[in-house]
């Protein structure tokens, strides 16, 4: 611990041991000096905060000053009983209030601490246990809104993690102001019945072993018991003020002192008001003078304040447009339009609504939702989604952009839910023919009424959010490998480096770059392997990064080390139909193959391509003809050559080496590729 917080340890230890061991009278003037200074520190500091988080520690302030505050109630009630004597602070506020009248003295201190306690400390208390009970129950929904910000793009993950901080701040602050206050009640209420024990006490002393008449020992013990209670409530007040400050402040850009000026003489009208009004109780029997000069104090305001508006209005535009003219010509302005949305979600604005949480939309969750889904089953992370409504839509129509060009777009109906027949669905149902966007299948539109019906007759039947976030998904699932940057790698290398520090640092930089590892990893992504076992990965590229950097050759060993992942992801049933390749083809791929440079790739001939994609398109037709997905497997060196020619045939084939094929998995082979 530093100095600073040492004395302050020591500081409050000794606020508790002064409850017990007597201290000189000089020091007590001192202390009761320093409480009432503490105090106007935390008045002034209450009113000049912006909002109450800045003065997170009042809480725990409460509590040591309240400490403070019964400590030198103690002390001082030990001196008045036994000495008969308190100090010169004590003396001197108790002579100046009661002006040499016991009686009177005595009611002016009670109005003070019926004050403090029944306005101000309960007022604050009671503000403090709603806005600790509002601040609780409007997390959730603030939480939302940090969410949707975070998936609109509005906001960064670090913008949200401090968000989220403050909130959580928020409400600690709040639960714990609402138990503070109660500290201050607590000392109110002690505060009373230090001071009816002193003048009690103090009374049968005076009289019974001191020898004072009635009279004397009424005046002496009333003049220090009210001394010792202003010097400890005046502290005691301007704390509890603070405290309704600190929890009475609302939305706010600056401090109470300019609030207030802000806001209470900011309406010319509303003074050219008060000032008549004054004048007319000017000219009834109320006293004259102090309300016609209020009057023209409150006249000169409102003619000040109309004119300084009026200059206002004439002199903003023209300074609004400079600043707009000057900002645009500004070179650096120009960057922000050279940023791409990764990811880009326009709707008309029929839509809105479905994006809207006061309507009850809930697109915004559902994003959060196909981020999770996505780093699940893909292993990545789909950076934001920005969400934009557009007016050249048509009203129903949404359109999905991967770095700002359009991929595809889909209609809706609002108020209609979607209904598929999953092939075992019975009956017919009355709606709007139309197809699923994400899958092409045959779908129709129906309303409401129709959903129970649709649903017991065995139609799969979607509301529109969910239309769009699943074809929102598929997209984002099929260019995954478009969005995977380097940026994106290193992150996943660091969360790997949380807990395999060794490995990282053998792999990187030294065997691979970030961007081998990008090449890697954007192969997988573009066959849909999913890349979230990180740590099999790395290992298998520092496994044979040292035989080849060969990103192609990478790709399939790291293939291999993920077998049953690949297995379990594309092999369903048992056993599993595939075709294969005819042995003569996988030669002749094997020895067409040229390498240079940029790589090795296949050269045949034009018509030895055609026929071996007429022959992978039979045998195609034949697995689909027969209910199974179309599945080639091949020799673990051929697959990625055969892979790239299928692609002229279509993308979404699924060719597997045996290599990649769980061993304890049954295939059947129910055709062949040949030339």
């Amino acid at each position: 611990m530093n100095k600073g917080d040492i004395f302050v340890v020591l500081a409050v230890i000794a606020i508790v041991i002064i409850i017990v061991i007597p201290i000189p009278l000089g020091a007590v003037d001192v202390l009761l000096s320093f409480n009432i200074s503490l105090a106007l520190l935390i008045l002034i500091l209450s009113m000049y905060i912006k909002e109450a988080l800045d003065f997170s520690i009042f809480p725990s302030i409460l509590l040591v000053t309240t400490l403070i505050r019964l400590s030198l109630n103690i002390t001082t009630t030990r001196y008045i009983l036994s000495q008969g004597d308190a100090g010169s602070v004590i003396d001197t506020f108790g002579n100046f209030v009661m002006q040499g009248n016991a009686i009177v003295g005595f009611i002016v201190f009670t109005i003070i601490v019926l004050v403090q306690f029944l306005v101000i400390t309960k007022g604050s208390e009671r503000v403090a246990e709603v806005a600790a009970r509002f601040t609780l129950d409007a997390m959730p929904g603030k939480q939302m809104a940090i969410d949707a910000d975070l998936n609109t793009g509005l906001i960064d993950d670090i913008q949200a993690r401090d968000r989220r901080k403050k909130i959580q701040q928020e409400a600690d602050f709040y639960g714990a102001m609402d138990g503070a206050s109660k500290f201050v009640k607590g000392d109110a209420i002690a505060g009373i019945l230090i001071t009816l024990i002193n003048i009690i006490a103090g009374f049968v002393i005076g009289v019974a072993i001191g020898g004072l008449s009635f009279a004397e020992a009424i005046q002496k013990y009333t003049l220090l018991t009210v001394g010792d209670g202003l010097v400890t409530q005046i502290p005691a007040l301007l704390i509890s003020t603070g405290t309704g400050i600190v929890v009475t402040r609302a939305a706010s850009e600056g401090n109470l002192g300019g609030d207030v000026l802000k806001q209470l003489f900011q309406q010319p009208t509303v003074m050219l008001i008060i000032s008549g009004v004054l004048l007319f109780f000017g000219i009834t029997p109320l006293p004259t003078f102090p309300f016609l000069f209020l009057s023209v104090a409150f006249l000169l305001l409102g003619l000040s304040l109309r004119r300084e508006m009026k200059q206002v209005s004439e002199e903003e535009p023209t300074d609004i447009v400079e600043e707009e003219l000057e900002e645009k010509r500004k070179p650096e302005n120009v960057m922000p339009l050279l940023n791409v949305d990764p990811i880009e979600l326009e709707f008309g604005y029929g839509i809105l609504p479905l994006a809207d949480s006061t309507q009850g939309g809930d697109l915004f969750d559902r994003l959060v939702m196909i981020r999770r889904q996505c780093a699940l089953e893909l292993g990545i992370i789909v950076p934001m989604i920005r969400l934009r409504d557009n007016i050249q839509l048509e009203p129903n129509q949404y359109v999905i952009k991967i770095k700002g060009i359009e991929i595809t777009s889909g209609e809706i109906m609002f108020d209609h839910y979607m209904a598929m027949n999953p092939g075992m669905a019975d009956g017919d149902l009355e709606g709007v023919d139309t197809v699923e966007p994400a899958f092409g299948l045959p779908a129709k539109w129906i309303t409401e009424q129709e959903r129970e019906k649709a649903e017991a007759s065995g139609f799969t039947v979607v509301d529109p959010p969910s239309i769009i976030a699943t074809h929102l998904t598929e997209i984002i699932k099929k260019h995954a490998f478009e969005l995977m940057g380097r940026q994106d790698v290193k992150k996943l290398i660091d969360n790997v480096k949380e807990e395999n520090t060794a490995l990282v640092d053998e792999l990187v930089p030294n065997q691979l770059s970030l961007g081998e590892i990008q090449k890697v990893l954007v192969n997988l992504l573009k066959e849909g392997i999913s890349i979230r076992d990180m740590v099999s990965i790395l290992e298998t590229l520092a496994d044979y990064s040292t035989i080849t950097r060969d990103t192609d050759m990478l790709t399939e060993y790291v293939r291999q080390a993920l077998g049953r992942a690949i297995t379990k992801q594309f092999i369903t049933s048992h056993p599993s139909r595939v075709v294969i390749l005819d042995k003569s083809l996988e030669q002749t791929i094997m020895d067409s193959l040229k390498k240079t440079e940029s790589g090795t790739y296949v050269s045949l001939e034009p018509d030895l391509i055609q026929g071996i994609l007429n022959s992978l398109s039979k045998q195609v037709q034949k697995l689909i003809s027969m209910g199974e997905q179309p599945i080639i497997v091949t020799a673990p060196i051929v697959r990625l050559y055969f892979k790239r020619l299928s692609e002229q045939l279509s993308n979404d084939l699924i060719i597997l080496s045996y290599n990649e094929i769980d061993p304890t998995v049954e295939i059947e082979s129910v055709g062949v590729v040949s030339v």
